[in-house]
Order: structure tokens, then C-alpha cells, then sequence
């Protein structure tokens, strides 16, 4: 079957805030507090991820909700100088969501404002458009959620093979997993995303993360998890691989588990193994930390 795109992104896009060198602690009572550096980049975990895969050649297309307001034209610009289609994005009478990052060196906190996000649905979705789907921030848009299991079984039967990264539950309840798990081909979770949904399904504790990965592979994907200055593991059907991490000096973590996302989709169209794949993403990952902002410095197929 012939596609318009080798990857459609469908998920989240916003613009970011990030603030270096942020206190741990905010004074409030209208007091100003000084940080090292501001930046006002691309956010969102489906627009990072799509950005890194078209910066890797993938022809990748993004679907979503944007706001029609400054925000939204932010996003769509951005997104489209990184050569990313942007022609199956909803304009939506709501705002676009907004996130301000505190970062204080590799941690961050992250503060939101939905916007439109939540109402996103799968009938804005097109459908057989793309040889892999990645569907990003499942808990934040719970109007894509309730249709999802469908809407990814029918582009399995059409050819498609599938991704997901849940990324965090601000709820902390993590429900709603095992249908989508189970027409998903490849499962992108970090180590406490990982607990957190097997915990939640089976009832785990803290058990190691090759166990972890096994409970949540025997759904039907291949599980590959981000475990920080440990690199990363994946397993798929018994088999176990793991890659380690990438010595870099980190100039900004934002983002780096959504290149990690693009570096393992990219490997696995062009046919690679499971380690190799592994492998590409964990340098996607660490060469995405060299800049501020998510997707300033995600590498090319050629710098990997």
C-alpha cells in the first residue's frame, strides 16, 4: 500500500517556557525571583517526537488541536520550519495549551494549561495516511483515549504498525491501558511510567524493570523503557536487549524521552533489530539533551 507519510504523530503540540536554573521553592506574595536563562521553544511530547522523526527523514505528518491565537501559530510554524505537515491540525475556537518548565538542572517541573488538548477526539484523526501511527500524552487528552483501541486496531488491519508513550498521569490513577496495549506494537515508557501501569494492571510493587517490561510485553508490544544514566532496555517476546546511555553534558533533559521516541520509530521502518533500534533511540535521546528546548538539537540519521 502506498502512503502519503512514513509516520503520523497524533497527540499533543504547545509552546514551552523554559526557565533554567529555577528555585525549588517559589515565593509567592507577588515577590520576583531571578533564574540563569528563559526560553520560549516547541513543546508537547507529539510535536517534539514528530520534529525528531522528520529531522531524521521520516515524511511525518502531525494531528492534532491548536488554538486560533498566537499560541496556535507558534505551534503550527514551528512545526512546519521543522518540516513536519501540519495540514491535519484542528483550529480550535479554545486556547491552545500552554506549559511553563523550571528546570533546575536535570530535573524540572512541569505546570500545564490544557487548553483544547482534552477535546481532541479520533474523528480528527485521518486514517491509512501513514506506515507507523505514534499517538502521544494519552492522560492528557482523554477525549482521543476513549476512541483509541478502535481507531488503532483499524489502522492495524490497513497495514499500519503502531506506538505509544503515555508520558506522565497528573491524575496518578493510570487507567484505562490494557485495550490500548493491546493494538499497540511498540510501548514507550519511561522506568516510572512503566512501574506506574504495571502496577496498576497486575498489581506489581517494585519489581526490576526486565520483570516489569515482561508483565506489560505479554499485553502483544515490544516494550522499550527509558531509564535515565542507565540507557535503556527493550523487550519483545522473551528476547531482552539493552543500550546504554550516551556520555553528553546535558544542557536541557526537556524533551529527550520524545527524541528517544523518534530515534526507535526510525530505526524499526528502516527495517533494523530490536538492539539496533534500542540503540538509535537512546542516541536520539542524549543527543537531544546538547540544547535548550526539545528539539534544537535532535541529531539527523547522519550525526547518529
Amino acid at each position: 500500500m502506498g502512503y502519503d507519510f512514513d509516520l503520523l504523530v497524533v497527540g499533543d503540540a504547545n509552546p514551552d517556557v523554559v526557565l533554567s536554573g529555577a528555585p525549588r521553592g517559589l515565593a509567592y506574595g507577588q515577590r520576583e525571583q531571578l533564574v540563569s536563562g528563559g526560553d520560549l521553544v516547541l513543546g508537547g511530547s507529539g510535536a517534539i517526537t514528530a520534529c525528531g522523526a522528520a529531522r531524521l527523514g521520516l515524511r511525518t505528518a502531525f494531528a492534532g488541536r491548536v488554538g486560533d491565537d498566537a499560541a496556535g501559530r507558534f505551534v503550527l510554524g514551528a512545526l512546519a520550519d521543522r518540516g513536519v505537515d501540519v495540514s491535519h491540525c484542528v483550529i480550535d475556537s479554545r486556547s491552545t495549551a500552554m506549559t511553563v518548565v523550571l528546570a533546575d538542572g536535570a530535573d524540572r517541573a512541569i505546570l500545564t494549561s490544557l487548553g483544547c488538548l482534552p477535546y481532541l477526539t479520533v474523528d480528527d484523526v485521518p486514517r491509512g495516511v501513514a506506515r507507523h501511527v505514534h499517538v502521544s500524552s494519552y492522560f492528557l487528552q482523554p477525549g482521543l483515549a476513549s476512541g483509541l483501541p478502535g481507531f488503532l486496531a483499524e489502522e492495524r488491519r490497513g497495514g499500519a504498525t503502531t506506538s505509544l508513550d503515555t508520558n506522565d498521569d497528573p491524575a496518578g490513577t493510570w487507567n484505562g491501558l490494557e485495550d490500548v496495549l493491546r493494538e499497540v506494537d511498540v510501548f514507550l515508557p519511561n522506568a516510572s511510567e512503566a512501574r506506574a501501569v504495571a502496577g496498576r494492571l497486575f498489581g506489581t510493587g517494585q519489581e526490576s524493570l526486565e520483570a516489569t517490561a515482561a508483565r506489560l510485553g505479554a499485553l502483544g508490544p515490544a516494550v522499550a523503557v527509558k531509564d535515565g544514566g542507565d540507557g535503556a532496555l527493550v523487550w519483545r517476546s522473551g528476547a531482552l536487549a539493552r543500550a546504554a546511555a550516551v556520555p553528553v553534558e546535558p544542557v536541557d533533559t526537556v524533551g529527550a524521552g520524545d527524541s528517544f521516541d523518534a530515534g526507535f520509530i526510525a530505526a524499526m521502518l528502516r527495517g533494523m533489530s530490536l538492539r539496533k533500534c534500542l540503540e538509535a533511540a537512546v542516541s536520539c535521546g542524549s543527543l537531544s539533551t546538547r540544547a535548550a528546548g526539545g528539539t534544537a538539537a535532535q541529531p539527523t540519521w547522519e550525526e547518529l
